[in-house]
Parts: structure tokens; C-alpha cells; sequence
């Protein structure tokens, strides 16, 4: 189930947007804006990337160990680019994806050498800050043999624009022994359009984990990221937290594809529906034997005008396995606000402690600093809730 087809061609070029030197020319507003989606110089970070509209404003590193430069200069000096560019996600795979090979804006590259551990986090940052563009980026990461990277991208868009369009194709390839954690966390607009395509490949006892985080109004997004686990005991974890508000439309996904022996992965969705279209998908596809995946979600239904989807999705070619899934739509219980009023709360403060409560999920291998992040988000937008 699928909102009316989007046309890549319907939006304005950012190249054509007059962007700023560098993050001192935004206004404050939108400065607090980004604050609040981790690019503060009060966390620590190894490294940042920041693209407004089409042009990079910031990129820099504090580690050795870490290459990080935007996508276009990767692709003149980085001499195995093409071992990896639009190698885990094609190229013509949709209107999207031919849009971004064609007229590409620019994106990050990100590479952590050989054995390096990287201690705090990656900090990039999109954000779209002209009425009816579309922003084209494709972003490459690789995390080597032995290294770890926790990576964390905050999406935006200016708080007064109308329309726009972003299209974010990623490549992660995690190597033997890597592990790579990817944190989204996105405050788009009521009229932005989002659409990632994403592709992961995971070597011999790599790990990827994926949290995404969206609880702000948005037109729509449309996501499906494929996983493909080469490596035995290779392992990925998806988990999205999701508020679905007044005419929006959100399809999230995940595909992983099992393809060698003690494979491991995880779906989970939490997904709060205060109007609009919320679709969760989920795919696990057992190529391998002695192979687990487990799909969950959970939809909260706050409305009687939105729509709540679960597509969970099992395929096996042995017997060897062990697949699981379970899903669950409601409402809050009203015993359970009950209970938090005698204790002195308002039906308003009751309603909005349990929706957090049932919005965070604490995740395996998240850094402190992430798991501040995603909080602090969950409180700002408890304000709105």
C-alpha cells in the first residue's frame, strides 16, 4: 500500500540553492534545531560531516584511523571506489536511484582502517534548507578488519519551507570482526518527502546495528534497507521507533538475507499512530542452514484515523533454522493511565509517560552518547505528543 507515486523530477536541483559558507551563517533557530539532533560540540565526536542542500559545510576528523571526506572528492582520489560504489545498492533500482546516478548532489565517505576502535561517535548531518529541492546524496561507509565505528546521521529540513525532496542512497560493508552502529535520528517537515535506499553487506563476524528514529511529522517515507550477511556468525539488528502523525505516510522496512551458517538477526518496530498510513515491513530469508532471525512489532493506535499495517515475511530453503515473528496493534489500556493518575498525574502526563515508555528501547551496543541522543529526542517530542 503505497501513497501516490512521487516524481524526482517535480523538485527544483539543489545545485541551484544558494547555501551558506558554514554553519555560522544559519540562523538560530536553525542551529537549535540541529543542537537538538546531536550536532553539539558539548558531545565529543571523532569526526563530522555536514551537507546543506547540495554542498558540504563542514568535514572534518579529530582520530587517526578515520578517513571521512564528502563523496565527490572519494570518488577522484580514493583508488577503490569502484569496488564499492553501487555495489550493495543498484543503480537502477527505482526513480530514486537513477535520479541520484545521474545528477548526484554529493554525500559522505567514511572509512575506519584496519583494527581501529573508534571511541565516540561519527556526527553527520543532512539538512535541506530551500523551498522544493531535492537532494540528491550517496553516502559510502566501510568499516575494515577489527575496526568499529558508532556512526550517528541527524536528517532536517528548515523549519518555515514548504515542499521537498530527499533521496539518501547508502552503502555500508562492514569486514571480518567489524561492527558498525548506525543511528538515525530525523526531524523532517510536514511537506518533505524521504526516501533512503540502503544496502548492507556484513563479512565473517561483522555486526551491524541499525536504529531509526523518527517522531516529528513528515509527508512521507518510504524505506526497505537489504542486509546481506556473507560470513559466518555474521550478525544485523534493525530497530525503528516511529510516530505516525496526521497525513502521513510511512512504509519502513528491512530485508536480510541469511547466506551463511550461525547468521543472526532481528527486526523490531514500535510504532505510535496518531493518524495517517503506518506500514511495517519486515523480511528475513534463510539461505544458509543453523541460521535465527526474529521479526517483532508493535503498533500503539492513539487514533481512530490512521491505518496500522504489520507485513512480516519468513522464507527458508532449509530446515535447519529457527525463523520467528510476532506482531501486536492497540491502545493504550485505560487501567494502565488510571493507575499513573492516582499517583498524581494528569490523563495528559499519564498518556504521554506511557507512550515514551513504550518508544524506547534500549539497544545492545548503542554508546551512551547515542542512547543520550535518542532520549533527548523522545523528550522533545513528548512535548508535541
Amino acid at each position: 500500500m503505497l501513497e501516490k507515486k512521487l516524481d524526482p523530477k517535480a523538485f527544483r536541483s539543489a545545485k541551484e540553492s544558494q547555501t551558506p559558507k558554514d554553519l555560522s551563517d544559519l540562523s538560530s533557530e536553525e542551529r537549535e534545531r540541529l543542537r537538538l539532533l546531536g550536532l553539539d560540540e558539548r558531545i565529543p565526536h571523532e569526526g563530522e560531516y555536514v551537507q546543506v542542500d547540495a554542498k558540504p559545510v563542514l568535514c572534518k576528523r579529530q582520530v587517526e584511523g578515520l578517513e571521512i571526506m564528502p563523496i565527490t572528492q572519494a570518488m577522484k582520489t580514493f583508488d577503490r571506489i569502484g569496488d564499492y560504489m553501487w555495489k550493495a545498492v543498484s543503480p537502477t533500482k527505482d526513480e530514486f536511484t537513477k535520479a541520484t546516478a545521474e545528477d548526484l548532489d554529493d554525500g559522505y565517505f567514511i572509512r575506519v582502517l584496519p583494527g581501529y576502535k573508534l571511541v565516540y561517535p561519527v556526527q553527520t548531518c543532512l539538512y535541506i534548507r530551500s523551498d522544493n529541492v531535492a537532494q540528491k546524496v550517496h553516502n559510502i561507509v566501510i568499516v575494515e578488519e577489527g575496526a568499529q565505528l558508532n556512526l550517528v546521521t541527524s536528517c532536517s529540513v528548515h523549519p518555515h519551507i514548504g515542499s521537498a525532496l530527499h533521496i539518501g542512497i547508502s552503502e555500508f560493508y562492514v569486514k571480518r570482526k567489524g561492527k558498525l552502529t548506525f543511528t538515525m535520528v530525523h526531524m523532517w517537515g510536514e511537506k518533505t518527502a524521504v526516501r533512503p535506499r540502503t544496502g548492507i553487506i556484513v563479512e565473517e563476524g561483522g555486526t551491524y546495528i541499525s536504529t531509526y528514529v523518527s517522531l516529528f511529522p513528515v509527508k512521507s517515507i518510504q524505506s526497505a534497507p537489504v542486509c546481506r550477511l556473507l560470513g559466518p556468525e555474521a550478525k544485523a539488528s534493525f530497530v525503528s521507533i516511529i510516530a505516525n502523525h496526521k497525513d502521513s505516510h510511512i512504509d519502513l522496512g528491512g530485508e536480510v538475507h541469511l547466506e551463511a551458517d550461525d547468521t543472526r538477526t532481528e527486526i523490531i518496530s514500535r510504532n505510535v499512530v496518531y493518524g495517517g498510513t503506518n506500514i511495517a515491513r519486515g523480511k528475513i530469508i534463510a539461505k544458509a542452514p543453523k541460521v535465527k532471525g526474529h521479526l517483532e512489532c508493535q503498533g500503539l493506535m492513539l487514533s481512530d484515523d490512521g491505518l496500522m499495517m504489520a507485513i512480516p515475511e519468513l522464507d527458508s530453503h532449509y530446515s535447519d533454522v529457527e525463523l520467528t515473528h510476532e506482531a501486536a496493534v492497540g491502545k493504550i489500556a485505560r487501567e494502565e493511565v488510571e493507575y499513573l493518575m492516582a499517583r498524581g498525574l494528569t490523563e495528559d502526563e499519564a498518556t504521554s509517560l506511557i507512550v515514551k515508555g513504550f518508544l524506547s528501547v534500549k539497544i545492545e551496543g548503542l554508546s551512551p552518547e547515542l542512547q543520550r541522543q535518542i532520549d533527548k529526542t523522545l523528550e522533545l517530542a513528548k512535548l508535541g505528543f
